[in-house]
């Protein structure tokens, strides 16, 4: 009998002003608090947590660079770090990255983890999941940990002040669940959680495509808004949802050409969702739908910032590098989850036309 176990995190705390519970949230685990994530990030949070952490009488233990990748070497580093001091409760920040290894190095060291994400680029604050990388920076795989984080803590305050990119590559990212979900799913058998899997990721569509725009102002202008708090929630809790419900199950062609991205340095370091989104549009060509379901597409994703074309990634692509992405895309796991083969063929014609018809879509602009 198959079983599909559904690990949820345990508290979700979401607003503006989220951060002024934190050190009453840490409380409930532990006295003695570590704050992991990236160097920005923690330059940025670090005297809230502090401040946060004093008022509740939690001993801060100081804070530690996550290292860059999401590698194993670094989740086992983490791991032995807040072993080794004692550490009751981590406080994970930044960005996917750096929130997913602290999550895997919880989990190693059976530490509760609670996720503060400064950046709105990924779901990653309230899954059980970690994409693993290599210490170089090629994508490894997709790894399911044995517990979702103990908390999670998002701040609309505080993600309204981050970069907009960062933004835009959440955007892409939680549109693939709807992208994805809708190429892989069969409507006629549609039952259980495959049914509320299928509702979730169209719910992030469309809170994408009514409130995006307005959104991105808030990020514009750092200050938090009702629309940007409604993308908020479709990035972080109904793509979060949609990943823990499925199983990861979720993934295709966009995420697979994510994975062929990893291939070579001139586009690795890219923001995730940014490459995802543009994956999308690839997706949608493999599909073969027509040219106004194409061109509205290509105008949500200008709307939200994300590369309609190679070029816009990547200008001095050589054909080998081209070719190095395409093939590693054709056996990524992901590309296996398609309804169908996809060929070397089959995805350059993909790219081509979306790069014809991107040529219709006004340039990036705000009245």
């Amino acid at each position: 009998m198959f079983t599909h176990r559904l690990v949820f995190p345990a508290s979700v705390l979401r607003g503006r002003g989220a951060i002024l519970h934190l050190g009453r949230m840490c409380g409930r685990l532990g006295q003695r608090a570590i704050l992991i994530g990236g160097k920005q990030a923690i330059a940025f949070v670090e005297p809230q947590v502090i401040e946060q952490l004093s008022e509740s009488m939690i001993w801060y233990a100081g804070s530690e660079w996550y290292g860059g990748e999401c590698s194993e070497q670094h989740i086992y580093r983490l791991a032995d770090i807040v072993q080794r001091q004692g550490i009751e409760v981590i406080i994970a920040t930044g960005g996917g990255r750096a929130l997913d290894t602290a999550k895997a190095a919880g989990v190693v060291s059976n530490i509760p983890v609670v996720t503060l994400p400064t950046v709105a680029a990924t779901c990653s604050a309230i899954t059980p999941i970690a994409f693993r990388y290599h210490d170089d920076g090629v994508f490894r795989d997709m790894f399911h940990l044995a517990s979702g984080p103990a908390a999670a803590v998002i701040d609309a305050d505080l993600l309204a002040r981050s970069p907009l990119i960062s933004f835009s590559a959440g955007l892409g990212d939680t549109l693939a669940k709807w992208y994805e979900y809708r190429a892989i799913s069969d409507i006629n058998k549609l039952q259980g959680l495959a049914g509320v899997v299928r509702t979730n990721s169209e719910l992030c569509f469309t809170l994408i495509e009514n409130f995006a725009a307005d959104a991105c102002l808030a990020l514009e202008q750092g200050k938090a808004n009702a629309a940007l708090e409604q993308v908020l929630d479709a990035i972080f809790l109904y793509a979060g949802l949609t990943s823990i419900m499925s199983n990861g199950g979720h993934t295709a062609a966009a995420h697979a050409l994510y994975d062929g991205f990893t291939a070579i340095p001139k586009t690795r370091q890219i923001p995730h969702g940014l490459l995802v989104g543009f994956g999308n549009l690839c997706l949608l060509a493999l599909e073969g739908r027509d040219d106004q379901q194409l061109l509205a597409a290509l105008a949500l994703a200008r709307a939200c910032s994300i590369p309609l074309t190679l070029e816009e990634i990547a200008d001095d692509l050589t054909p080998d590098e081209r070719r190095a992405i395409i093939s590693r895309a054709l056996v990524a796991p992901d590309m296996k989850n398609m309804p169908f083969s996809v060929t070397e063929e089959m995805m350059e014609g993909a790219i081509a036309r979306i790069t014809a018809l991107a040529g219709e879509i006004a340039p990036f602009g705000r009245e």
